[in-house]
Protein backbone atom coordinates (compact mmCIF):
# COMPACT_ATOMS: atom_id res chain seq x y z
CA UNK A 1 0.00 0.00 0.00
CA UNK A 2 2.94 2.69 0.69
CA UNK A 3 4.49 2.18 -2.53
CA UNK A 4 1.73 2.34 -4.53
CA UNK A 5 0.71 5.78 -2.67
CA UNK A 6 4.31 6.37 -3.73
CA UNK A 7 4.07 5.74 -7.33
CA UNK A 8 0.63 7.64 -7.50
CA UNK A 9 2.18 10.60 -5.87
CA UNK A 10 4.89 10.56 -8.43
CA UNK A 11 3.14 10.09 -11.15
CA UNK A 12 0.64 13.42 -9.87
CA UNK A 13 4.20 15.62 -9.38
CA UNK A 14 5.24 14.46 -12.96
CA UNK A 15 8.71 16.18 -13.26
CA UNK A 16 8.36 19.39 -11.31
CA UNK A 17 9.09 16.87 -8.06
CA UNK A 18 12.31 15.34 -6.98
CA UNK A 19 13.53 12.99 -4.09
CA UNK A 20 17.34 13.76 -4.05
CA UNK A 21 18.85 10.64 -2.29
CA UNK A 22 22.42 11.10 -3.98
CA UNK A 23 24.97 14.40 -4.19
CA UNK A 24 25.62 13.23 -7.67
CA UNK A 25 22.49 13.64 -9.04
CA UNK A 26 21.31 15.60 -11.45
CA UNK A 27 18.25 18.61 -11.27
CA UNK A 28 16.10 19.25 -14.30
CA UNK A 29 15.28 22.94 -15.12
CA UNK A 30 11.70 21.74 -14.63
CA UNK A 31 11.96 20.95 -10.99
CA UNK A 32 10.16 22.82 -8.11
CA UNK A 33 9.94 20.50 -5.48
CA UNK A 34 13.24 19.03 -3.86
CA UNK A 35 13.12 16.24 -1.33
CA UNK A 36 16.31 15.65 0.20
CA UNK A 37 16.42 11.64 1.19
CA UNK A 38 20.62 11.30 1.36
CA UNK A 39 21.02 8.59 4.43
CA UNK A 40 23.96 9.52 6.38
CA UNK A 41 25.25 6.95 9.75
CA UNK A 42 25.67 10.25 11.78
CA UNK A 43 24.10 10.22 15.15
CA UNK A 44 24.09 13.81 15.40
CA UNK A 45 21.40 15.03 13.02
CA UNK A 46 22.05 18.31 12.95
CA UNK A 47 25.39 17.87 12.40
CA UNK A 48 24.62 15.83 9.28
CA UNK A 49 21.79 18.45 8.29
CA UNK A 50 24.68 21.39 7.54
CA UNK A 51 25.98 18.55 4.82
CA UNK A 52 22.95 18.70 2.47
CA UNK A 53 23.89 19.69 -1.15
CA UNK A 54 22.12 23.10 -1.22
CA UNK A 55 24.30 24.01 -4.11
CA UNK A 56 22.74 21.37 -6.05
CA UNK A 57 19.50 23.54 -6.26
CA UNK A 58 21.02 26.81 -6.52
CA UNK A 59 20.13 29.24 -9.13
CA UNK A 60 16.90 27.18 -10.12
CA UNK A 61 13.20 27.91 -9.65
CA UNK A 62 12.79 25.72 -6.33
CA UNK A 63 9.86 26.23 -4.64
CA UNK A 64 9.67 23.83 -1.84
CA UNK A 65 12.89 22.21 -0.20
CA UNK A 66 11.91 18.94 2.11
CA UNK A 67 14.39 17.09 4.36
CA UNK A 68 12.93 13.50 4.08
CA UNK A 69 15.28 12.11 7.02
CA UNK A 70 12.76 10.48 9.80
CA UNK A 71 15.45 10.27 12.50
CA UNK A 72 15.10 12.91 15.26
CA UNK A 73 12.33 14.90 16.50
CA UNK A 74 10.23 17.29 14.86
CA UNK A 75 12.34 19.92 16.88
CA UNK A 76 15.31 18.81 15.45
CA UNK A 77 14.07 18.22 12.20
CA UNK A 78 13.38 22.32 12.29
CA UNK A 79 16.45 23.12 14.14
CA UNK A 80 18.20 21.26 10.94
CA UNK A 81 16.28 23.06 8.43
CA UNK A 82 16.52 26.54 9.44
CA UNK A 83 20.54 27.31 8.42
CA UNK A 84 18.89 26.55 5.58
CA UNK A 85 16.35 28.37 5.32
CA UNK A 86 18.57 31.62 6.60
CA UNK A 87 21.14 30.99 3.73
CA UNK A 88 18.03 31.20 1.12
CA UNK A 89 16.51 34.31 2.74
CA UNK A 90 19.63 35.99 2.39
CA UNK A 91 20.13 35.15 -0.78
CA UNK A 92 16.82 36.12 -1.97
CA UNK A 93 17.49 39.83 -0.18
CA UNK A 94 20.60 40.10 -2.46
CA UNK A 95 18.36 39.00 -5.40
CA UNK A 96 15.91 41.48 -4.56
CA UNK A 97 18.63 44.37 -4.57
CA UNK A 98 20.30 43.47 -7.51
CA UNK A 99 16.43 43.21 -9.23
CA UNK A 100 15.75 46.83 -7.52
CA UNK A 101 19.11 48.67 -8.76
CA UNK A 102 18.76 47.24 -12.26
CA UNK A 103 15.03 48.56 -12.09
CA UNK A 104 16.50 51.77 -10.68
CA UNK A 105 18.96 52.94 -13.85
CA UNK A 106 16.04 51.42 -16.25
CA UNK A 107 13.45 54.12 -14.56
CA UNK A 108 16.33 56.56 -14.31
CA UNK A 109 17.21 56.29 -18.26
CA UNK A 110 13.84 56.11 -19.33
CA UNK A 111 13.38 59.72 -17.54
CA UNK A 112 16.51 61.08 -18.78
CA UNK A 113 14.89 59.62 -22.30
CA UNK A 114 11.59 61.18 -21.55
CA UNK A 115 12.81 64.49 -20.91
CA UNK A 116 12.14 64.69 -16.74
CA UNK A 117 15.58 64.34 -16.58
CA UNK A 118 15.93 62.24 -12.87
CA UNK A 119 13.15 59.78 -12.02
CA UNK A 120 10.96 62.20 -9.08
CA UNK A 121 10.29 59.01 -7.37
CA UNK A 122 11.67 58.77 -4.13
CA UNK A 123 10.82 55.07 -3.64
CA UNK A 124 12.82 52.44 -5.23
CA UNK A 125 10.61 50.27 -7.59
CA UNK A 126 8.98 47.44 -6.68
CA UNK A 127 10.33 44.28 -7.28
CA UNK A 128 8.00 40.96 -8.29
CA UNK A 129 9.53 39.02 -5.39
CA UNK A 130 7.44 35.73 -7.19
CA UNK A 131 9.97 36.24 -10.21
CA UNK A 132 13.72 36.30 -9.27
CA UNK A 133 14.91 34.04 -11.30
CA UNK A 134 18.16 34.54 -13.51
CA UNK A 135 16.56 34.25 -16.83
CA UNK A 136 14.21 37.42 -15.74
CA UNK A 137 17.25 38.94 -14.22
CA UNK A 138 19.04 38.01 -17.39
CA UNK A 139 16.33 40.11 -19.45
CA UNK A 140 16.61 43.07 -17.18
CA UNK A 141 20.22 43.41 -17.84
CA UNK A 142 19.43 43.37 -21.59
CA UNK A 143 16.76 45.84 -21.47
CA UNK A 144 19.34 48.26 -18.96
CA UNK A 145 22.08 47.68 -21.68
CA UNK A 146 19.66 48.75 -24.55
CA UNK A 147 18.48 52.00 -22.88
CA UNK A 148 22.29 52.80 -21.92
CA UNK A 149 23.12 52.41 -25.64
CA UNK A 150 20.10 54.91 -26.87
CA UNK A 151 21.36 57.01 -23.73
CA UNK A 152 24.76 57.19 -25.37
CA UNK A 153 23.72 57.41 -29.21
CA UNK A 154 21.13 60.46 -27.63
CA UNK A 155 23.94 62.35 -25.77
CA UNK A 156 26.62 61.77 -28.95
CA UNK A 157 23.72 63.21 -31.14
CA UNK A 158 22.89 65.99 -29.10
CA UNK A 159 26.83 66.87 -28.35
CA UNK A 160 26.84 67.11 -32.45
CA UNK A 161 24.02 69.65 -32.71
CA UNK A 162 25.59 71.82 -29.98
CA UNK A 163 28.86 71.79 -31.85
CA UNK A 164 27.24 72.48 -35.15
CA UNK A 165 24.99 75.38 -33.42
CA UNK A 166 28.68 76.71 -32.19
CA UNK A 167 30.46 76.33 -35.06
CA UNK A 168 27.49 78.64 -37.17
CA UNK A 169 26.96 80.78 -34.53
CA UNK A 170 30.91 81.63 -34.69
CA UNK A 171 30.42 82.52 -38.55
CA UNK A 172 27.96 84.88 -37.84
CA UNK A 173 29.04 86.29 -34.20
CA UNK A 174 25.82 85.05 -32.65
CA UNK A 175 25.41 84.50 -28.96
CA UNK A 176 25.31 81.03 -28.88
CA UNK A 177 25.06 80.21 -25.09
CA UNK A 178 21.49 82.41 -26.08
CA UNK A 179 20.69 79.97 -28.81
CA UNK A 180 21.46 76.87 -26.85
CA UNK A 181 19.85 78.35 -23.78
CA UNK A 182 16.44 78.91 -25.41
CA UNK A 183 16.30 75.35 -27.03
CA UNK A 184 17.19 73.68 -22.97
CA UNK A 185 18.86 75.27 -20.32
CA UNK A 186 21.15 72.35 -19.67
CA UNK A 187 22.42 72.79 -23.15
CA UNK A 188 24.11 76.16 -21.63
CA UNK A 189 26.26 74.67 -18.59
CA UNK A 190 29.52 74.66 -19.88
CA UNK A 191 30.80 73.43 -16.15
CA UNK A 192 28.68 69.80 -16.41
CA UNK A 193 26.73 70.31 -13.22
CA UNK A 194 23.80 69.30 -14.88
CA UNK A 195 23.23 66.60 -17.24
CA UNK A 196 21.97 67.87 -21.03
CA UNK A 197 18.68 67.06 -22.37
CA UNK A 198 18.61 64.48 -24.38
CA UNK A 199 14.76 63.74 -24.92
CA UNK A 200 12.94 63.73 -28.48
CA UNK A 201 11.41 67.44 -28.18
CA UNK A 202 15.63 68.62 -26.92
CA UNK A 203 16.65 66.82 -30.52
CA UNK A 204 14.07 67.92 -32.41
CA UNK A 205 14.03 71.64 -31.45
CA UNK A 206 18.66 71.42 -31.83
CA UNK A 207 17.53 69.92 -35.34
CA UNK A 208 15.14 73.19 -36.18
CA UNK A 209 17.68 75.28 -35.04
CA UNK A 210 20.26 74.34 -36.70
CA UNK A 211 18.03 74.28 -39.99
CA UNK A 212 17.35 77.82 -39.30
CA UNK A 213 21.11 79.01 -38.54
CA UNK A 214 22.13 77.28 -42.31
CA UNK A 215 19.28 79.45 -44.03
CA UNK A 216 20.51 83.00 -42.11
CA UNK A 217 24.02 81.44 -42.95
CA UNK A 218 23.30 81.14 -46.70
CA UNK A 219 21.15 84.69 -47.02
CA UNK A 220 23.95 86.33 -45.24
CA UNK A 221 26.43 85.12 -47.59
CA UNK A 222 24.62 85.71 -50.82
CA UNK A 223 24.02 89.72 -49.96
CA UNK A 224 27.70 89.88 -48.79
CA UNK A 225 28.35 88.18 -52.56
CA UNK A 226 26.36 90.72 -54.21
CA UNK A 227 27.55 93.49 -52.74
CA UNK A 228 31.32 91.93 -52.76
CA UNK A 229 30.81 92.07 -56.73
CA UNK A 230 28.76 95.73 -56.85
CA UNK A 231 31.80 96.98 -54.87
CA UNK A 232 34.09 95.47 -57.59
CA UNK A 233 31.95 97.03 -60.30
CA UNK A 234 31.96 100.50 -58.38
CA UNK A 235 35.74 100.37 -57.97
CA UNK A 236 36.54 99.90 -61.12
CA UNK A 237 34.64 102.26 -62.57
CA UNK A 238 35.67 105.28 -60.05
CA UNK A 239 39.36 103.68 -60.80
CA UNK A 240 40.03 103.08 -56.69
CA UNK A 241 43.61 102.61 -55.62
CA UNK A 242 44.45 99.14 -54.39
CA UNK A 243 45.18 100.36 -51.06
CA UNK A 244 41.15 101.44 -50.26
CA UNK A 245 40.29 97.74 -52.23
CA UNK A 246 42.21 95.98 -49.76
CA UNK A 247 39.52 97.40 -46.44
CA UNK A 248 36.98 94.96 -48.65
CA UNK A 249 39.19 92.23 -48.86
CA UNK A 250 37.29 89.98 -46.33
CA UNK A 251 34.41 90.35 -48.42
CA UNK A 252 35.49 90.47 -51.78
CA UNK A 253 37.10 87.05 -50.76
CA UNK A 254 33.32 85.17 -50.32
CA UNK A 255 32.27 86.40 -53.65
CA UNK A 256 33.52 82.53 -55.08
CA UNK A 257 32.36 80.64 -51.99
CA UNK A 258 30.51 77.96 -51.24
CA UNK A 259 27.78 77.97 -48.06
CA UNK A 260 29.88 74.72 -46.73
CA UNK A 261 33.40 76.29 -47.26
CA UNK A 262 33.09 79.76 -45.40
CA UNK A 263 33.74 79.12 -41.60
CA UNK A 264 36.27 81.90 -40.60
CA UNK A 265 34.92 83.59 -37.42
CA UNK A 266 32.90 86.50 -37.78
CA UNK A 267 33.02 86.84 -41.42
CA UNK A 268 29.03 86.90 -41.98
CA UNK A 269 28.69 89.26 -39.16
CA UNK A 270 25.69 92.22 -39.01
CA UNK A 271 28.71 94.31 -38.68
CA UNK A 272 30.69 93.22 -41.82
CA UNK A 273 27.31 93.32 -43.88
CA UNK A 274 26.27 97.25 -42.77
CA UNK A 275 29.92 98.40 -43.57
CA UNK A 276 30.17 96.86 -46.92
CA UNK A 277 26.67 98.33 -47.54
CA UNK A 278 27.69 101.61 -46.07
CA UNK A 279 30.35 101.42 -48.70
CA UNK A 280 28.47 100.80 -51.91
CA UNK A 281 26.16 103.55 -50.72
CA UNK A 282 29.20 106.17 -50.82
CA UNK A 283 30.45 105.01 -53.83
CA UNK A 284 26.85 105.07 -55.60
CA UNK A 285 26.71 108.95 -54.53
CA UNK A 286 30.29 109.41 -55.81
CA UNK A 287 29.22 107.58 -59.05
CA UNK A 288 27.06 110.10 -60.19
CA UNK A 289 29.60 112.97 -60.09
CA UNK A 290 32.35 111.23 -61.62
CA UNK A 291 30.57 109.50 -64.66
CA UNK A 292 30.57 112.67 -66.63
CA UNK A 293 34.59 112.57 -66.43
CA UNK A 294 34.74 108.73 -67.44
CA UNK A 295 32.86 108.96 -70.24
CA UNK A 296 35.30 111.52 -71.42
CA UNK A 297 38.19 109.21 -70.37
CA UNK A 298 37.13 106.34 -72.16
CA UNK A 299 36.69 109.01 -74.94
CA UNK A 300 40.26 110.28 -74.85
CA UNK A 301 41.03 106.33 -74.35
CA UNK A 302 38.97 105.43 -77.69
CA UNK A 303 40.43 108.48 -79.53
CA UNK A 304 44.15 107.38 -78.76
CA UNK A 305 43.73 103.96 -80.35
CA UNK A 306 42.59 105.47 -83.23
CA UNK A 307 45.37 107.66 -83.59
CA UNK A 308 47.46 105.20 -82.64
CA UNK A 309 46.38 103.20 -85.46
CA UNK A 310 45.69 105.65 -88.22
CA UNK A 311 42.25 104.69 -88.20
CA UNK A 312 39.51 107.70 -89.55
CA UNK A 313 37.26 109.10 -86.62
CA UNK A 314 35.21 112.23 -86.02
CA UNK A 315 36.33 113.61 -82.58
CA UNK A 316 34.52 116.44 -82.16
CA UNK A 317 31.02 115.22 -83.40
CA UNK A 318 31.40 112.07 -81.18
CA UNK A 319 31.95 114.33 -78.06
CA UNK A 320 28.62 116.35 -79.47
CA UNK A 321 27.07 113.33 -79.25
CA UNK A 322 28.31 112.74 -76.01
CA UNK A 323 27.39 115.48 -74.40
CA UNK A 324 23.76 116.01 -75.72
CA UNK A 325 23.12 112.25 -74.38
CA UNK A 326 24.86 112.78 -70.63
CA UNK A 327 22.47 116.37 -70.77
CA UNK A 328 19.46 115.07 -72.05
CA UNK A 329 19.15 112.31 -68.80
CA UNK A 330 17.69 109.90 -71.21
CA UNK A 331 20.71 107.49 -70.87
CA UNK A 332 21.78 105.31 -68.36
CA UNK A 333 25.62 106.45 -67.37
CA UNK A 334 26.54 102.95 -66.71
CA UNK A 335 25.20 101.89 -69.68
CA UNK A 336 27.14 104.52 -71.77
CA UNK A 337 30.12 103.22 -70.29
CA UNK A 338 29.75 99.81 -70.62
CA UNK A 339 28.94 100.32 -74.48
CA UNK A 340 32.10 102.57 -74.51
CA UNK A 341 33.86 99.80 -72.86
CA UNK A 342 32.80 97.55 -76.17
CA UNK A 343 33.83 100.08 -78.77
CA UNK A 344 37.43 100.40 -76.91
CA UNK A 345 37.62 96.43 -76.83
CA UNK A 346 36.92 96.60 -80.77
CA UNK A 347 39.19 99.12 -81.41
CA UNK A 348 41.77 97.40 -80.08
CA UNK A 349 41.13 94.14 -82.09
CA UNK A 350 41.09 96.87 -85.35
CA UNK A 351 43.81 97.89 -84.16
CA UNK A 352 45.61 94.69 -83.48
CA UNK A 353 44.28 93.44 -87.09
CA UNK A 354 45.93 96.50 -88.69
CA UNK A 355 49.43 96.46 -87.31
CA UNK A 356 51.28 94.00 -89.31
CA UNK A 357 50.12 96.31 -92.60
CA UNK A 358 51.11 99.52 -90.47
CA UNK A 359 54.50 98.55 -89.77
CA UNK A 360 54.87 97.74 -93.62
CA UNK A 361 53.48 101.44 -94.04
CA UNK A 362 56.21 102.88 -91.43
CA UNK A 363 58.73 100.95 -93.13
CA UNK A 364 57.95 101.82 -96.55
CA UNK A 365 57.28 105.78 -95.18
CA UNK A 366 60.56 105.74 -93.86
CA UNK A 367 62.61 103.97 -97.03
CA UNK A 368 60.76 106.90 -99.08
CA UNK A 369 62.28 109.78 -96.52
CA UNK A 370 65.75 108.02 -97.09
CA UNK A 371 65.07 107.96 -100.83
CA UNK A 372 64.43 112.14 -100.41
CA UNK A 373 67.60 112.72 -98.74
CA UNK A 374 69.63 110.93 -101.07
CA UNK A 375 68.90 112.51 -104.12
CA UNK A 376 69.41 115.67 -102.57
CA UNK A 377 72.87 114.32 -101.13
CA UNK A 378 73.38 113.51 -104.60
CA UNK A 379 72.89 116.50 -105.97
CA UNK A 380 75.54 118.23 -103.77
CA UNK A 381 78.37 119.08 -106.37
CA UNK A 382 80.59 118.57 -103.07
CA UNK A 383 79.47 115.66 -100.95
CA UNK A 384 82.87 114.58 -100.20
CA UNK A 385 84.45 118.06 -98.33
CA UNK A 386 85.94 117.73 -95.15
CA UNK A 387 83.08 119.54 -93.29
CA UNK A 388 82.03 118.41 -90.41
CA UNK A 389 80.08 115.02 -89.91
CA UNK A 390 81.14 114.28 -93.71
CA UNK A 391 82.06 110.61 -92.52
CA UNK A 392 78.57 110.47 -91.11
CA UNK A 393 76.78 111.34 -94.17
CA UNK A 394 78.73 109.09 -96.41
CA UNK A 395 77.47 105.84 -94.17
CA UNK A 396 73.70 107.12 -93.94
CA UNK A 397 74.46 107.34 -97.96
CA UNK A 398 75.21 103.72 -98.36
CA UNK A 399 72.52 102.62 -95.90
CA UNK A 400 69.86 104.73 -97.87
CA UNK A 401 70.94 103.41 -101.68
CA UNK A 402 70.46 99.99 -99.89
CA UNK A 403 67.44 100.43 -98.23
CA UNK A 404 66.08 102.17 -101.88
CA UNK A 405 66.91 99.23 -103.94
CA UNK A 406 64.84 97.75 -101.47
CA UNK A 407 61.54 99.97 -102.22
CA UNK A 408 60.33 98.08 -104.61
CA UNK A 409 59.70 94.41 -102.72
CA UNK A 410 58.34 96.97 -100.03
CA UNK A 411 55.73 98.93 -102.07
CA UNK A 412 54.65 95.26 -103.45
CA UNK A 413 54.62 93.31 -100.43
CA UNK A 414 52.38 96.01 -99.07
CA UNK A 415 50.13 96.08 -101.55
CA UNK A 416 49.63 92.53 -101.39
CA UNK A 417 48.98 92.73 -97.54
CA UNK A 418 46.08 95.78 -97.79
CA UNK A 419 44.49 93.59 -100.85
CA UNK A 420 44.05 90.84 -98.66
CA UNK A 421 43.13 92.59 -95.70
CA UNK A 422 40.22 94.50 -97.85
CA UNK A 423 39.20 91.52 -99.16
CA UNK A 424 38.70 90.13 -95.46
CA UNK A 425 37.15 92.84 -93.80
CA UNK A 426 35.03 94.17 -96.87
CA UNK A 427 36.44 97.62 -96.00
CA UNK A 428 39.44 100.03 -97.65
CA UNK A 429 42.06 100.50 -95.55
CA UNK A 430 42.63 104.00 -94.41
CA UNK A 431 45.68 105.73 -93.61
CA UNK A 432 45.04 109.19 -91.79
CA UNK A 433 41.36 109.35 -93.95
CA UNK A 434 43.51 108.25 -97.07
CA UNK A 435 43.06 104.65 -99.03
CA UNK A 436 46.74 103.36 -98.36
CA UNK A 437 46.20 101.64 -102.37
CA UNK A 438 45.70 105.12 -103.91
CA UNK A 439 48.81 106.54 -102.06
CA UNK A 440 51.13 103.49 -103.13
CA UNK A 441 49.63 104.03 -106.55
CA UNK A 442 50.54 107.89 -106.71
CA UNK A 443 53.90 107.27 -105.29
CA UNK A 444 54.53 104.23 -107.78
CA UNK A 445 53.58 106.88 -110.79
CA UNK A 446 55.71 109.63 -109.28
CA UNK A 447 58.48 107.03 -108.55
CA UNK A 448 58.55 106.22 -112.38
CA UNK A 449 58.00 109.62 -113.31
CA UNK A 450 61.52 110.90 -111.71
CA UNK A 451 62.86 107.27 -113.38
CA UNK A 452 62.54 108.92 -116.26
CA UNK A 453 63.90 112.37 -115.33
CA UNK A 454 67.19 110.31 -114.25
CA UNK A 455 67.22 108.49 -117.18
CA UNK A 456 66.68 111.36 -119.41
CA UNK A 457 69.68 113.33 -117.12
CA UNK A 458 71.70 110.91 -117.92
CA UNK A 459 70.93 110.66 -121.47
CA UNK A 460 71.49 114.07 -121.43
CA UNK A 461 74.95 114.10 -119.38
CA UNK A 462 75.89 111.13 -121.92
CA UNK A 463 75.32 113.25 -124.93
CA UNK A 464 77.52 116.21 -123.38
CA UNK A 465 80.41 114.22 -122.67
CA UNK A 466 80.44 113.10 -126.16
CA UNK A 467 79.29 116.06 -127.62
CA UNK A 468 82.82 117.27 -125.06
CA UNK A 469 84.94 114.51 -126.36
CA UNK A 470 84.51 115.02 -129.95
CA UNK A 471 85.12 118.70 -129.58
CA UNK A 472 88.35 117.69 -127.96
CA UNK A 473 89.16 115.63 -131.23
CA UNK A 474 88.38 118.52 -133.15
CA UNK A 475 90.48 120.96 -131.55
CA UNK A 476 92.94 118.64 -130.02
CA UNK A 477 93.35 118.39 -126.40
CA UNK A 478 93.57 120.58 -123.59
CA UNK A 479 95.24 119.50 -120.43
CA UNK A 480 94.37 121.12 -117.11
CA UNK A 481 96.71 123.19 -116.31
CA UNK A 482 99.08 122.87 -113.38
CA UNK A 483 98.43 126.42 -111.23
CA UNK A 484 101.49 127.57 -109.71
CA UNK A 485 101.77 128.47 -106.40
CA UNK A 486 100.56 131.91 -105.26
CA UNK A 487 98.95 132.51 -108.71
CA UNK A 488 95.32 133.82 -109.04
CA UNK A 489 92.29 132.08 -110.06
CA UNK A 490 91.18 134.84 -111.66
CA UNK A 491 93.70 135.83 -114.03
CA UNK A 492 94.49 134.63 -117.33
CA UNK A 493 92.57 131.46 -117.10
CA UNK A 494 89.64 130.45 -119.69
CA UNK A 495 87.50 127.73 -119.34
CA UNK A 496 90.91 125.91 -117.58
CA UNK A 497 92.87 126.07 -120.59
CA UNK A 498 96.29 127.66 -119.83
CA UNK A 499 97.05 131.00 -121.36
CA UNK A 500 100.68 129.75 -122.42
CA UNK A 501 99.54 127.40 -125.06
CA UNK A 502 97.48 130.62 -126.52
CA UNK A 503 100.70 132.85 -126.89
CA UNK A 504 103.05 129.82 -128.09
CA UNK A 505 102.71 130.60 -131.49
CA UNK A 506 105.05 132.14 -134.11
CA UNK A 507 103.94 135.42 -134.44
CA UNK A 508 102.22 137.49 -132.15
CA UNK A 509 99.30 138.13 -134.46
CA UNK A 510 98.93 134.61 -135.07
CA UNK A 511 98.92 134.05 -130.96
CA UNK A 512 96.40 136.98 -130.62
CA UNK A 513 94.38 135.53 -132.90
CA UNK A 514 95.02 131.93 -131.31
CA UNK A 515 93.70 133.14 -128.02
CA UNK A 516 90.62 134.72 -129.36
CA UNK A 517 89.95 131.33 -130.92
CA UNK A 518 90.97 129.59 -127.54
CA UNK A 519 88.23 132.09 -125.53
CA UNK A 520 85.54 131.38 -128.43
CA UNK A 521 86.03 127.60 -127.96
CA UNK A 522 86.26 127.74 -124.34
CA UNK A 523 82.53 129.62 -125.08
CA UNK A 524 81.65 127.09 -127.42
CA UNK A 525 82.58 124.23 -124.38
CA UNK A 526 80.51 125.34 -121.89
CA UNK A 527 76.94 126.87 -124.22
CA UNK A 528 76.64 123.67 -126.25
CA UNK A 529 73.17 123.48 -127.83
CA UNK A 530 71.02 120.34 -127.37
CA UNK A 531 70.45 119.95 -131.54
CA UNK A 532 74.39 120.53 -132.25
CA UNK A 533 75.80 117.64 -134.75
CA UNK A 534 79.62 117.89 -134.71
CA UNK A 535 81.08 117.26 -137.77
CA UNK A 536 83.73 115.14 -138.61
CA UNK A 537 87.35 116.84 -138.87
CA UNK A 538 87.92 115.90 -142.77
CA UNK A 539 84.96 117.31 -143.52
CA UNK A 540 86.19 120.43 -141.92
CA UNK A 541 89.00 119.96 -143.99
CA UNK A 542 87.27 119.78 -147.67
CA UNK A 543 85.09 122.86 -146.74
CA UNK A 544 88.36 124.96 -146.13
CA UNK A 545 89.61 124.20 -149.66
Amino acid sequence: MHDLMHDLATLVAGTKSVILTSTDENISEKVRHVSFDIQDSSSDLENSSRQLPISMVKGLKIRTILVANGRGTLKEQISAIKPILEELRSKKQERIKEFSEIQSQVVCICAEIAGHGQSNSSSDPQVNERDLTVKTLGELKSHLQELQNEKIFRLQKVNSHVNTVWELAVVMSIDFSKTVNDVHPSLSDSLGNQLKNISNDTLARLTGVIQSLKQEKQQRLKKLQDLGRTLIDLWNLMETPVDERKRFDHVTSLISSSVDEVSRQGCLALDIIEQAEIEVEQLTVLKGGKMKELVFKRQNELEEIYRGAHMDVDSEAARQILINLIDSGNVDLSDLLSSMDDQIVKAKEQALSRKDILDKVEKWRYATEEEKWLEEYERDENPYSAGRGAHKNLKRAEKARNLVSKIPSIVDNLTAKVKAWEVEKGIPFLYDKVPILHSLEEYIVLRQEREEEKRKSREQKRLQEQLAAEQEALFGSRPAPKKPLGQSTSTNTMVGTPTGRCLATPSGRHGISAGKECRESGRVNNIIPLNYVALPKDDAISRGN
